[in-house]
């Protein structure tokens, strides 16, 4: 995703570019663009000047936004998000700060666009992208 959001405006990326500057597989990279197009955060492009490309400016697109549609649920332990999955969750203490932690991590994953992944990137230079996202 960082590497579409260094380029909007540019025009369409191609995967295999992609995946060389990454030193990470097309097969791979197919398997995360897929849903990220699928809900929207990615068009592709047909035609010989085809390729990949964000659907809307990286300041709107946050890296929670990102991690739900690859990952799914952020929550740390299951009992967070379905509190059946344990017969203790209405009086364990522990999930009290497994929300907690869980509601600062979707925090902070909320406040940091692709936008702003830019910027830092342009502030630290070519050799800072990772695939991690």
């Amino acid at each position: 995703m960082l590497e579409l959001a260094l380029h909007y405006g540019e025009g369409p990326v191609l995967l295999k570019d992609i995946a060389e500057r990454q030193a990470i597989s097309e097969k791979y990279l197919w398997h995360l663009i897929n849903p990220l197009k699928s809900m929207g955060l990615i068009k592709s492009i047909r035609g010989a000047h085809g390729g990949y490309v964000l659907a809307k400016d990286p300041a709107e697109i946050n890296l929670h936004e990102i991690l739900r549609i690859l990952e799914g649920s952020l929550c740390l332990v299951d009992c967070v998000d379905n509190p059946s999955s344990c017969d203790r969750s209405d009086t364990c203490i522990t999930r009290d700060i497994w929300s907690e932690t869980s509601k600062n991590i979707s925090q902070t994953l909320e406040s940091v666009t692709l936008g702003k992944m830019v910027e830092k990137h342009k502030h630290r230079g070519e050799g800072a992208l990772s695939y991690c996202i």
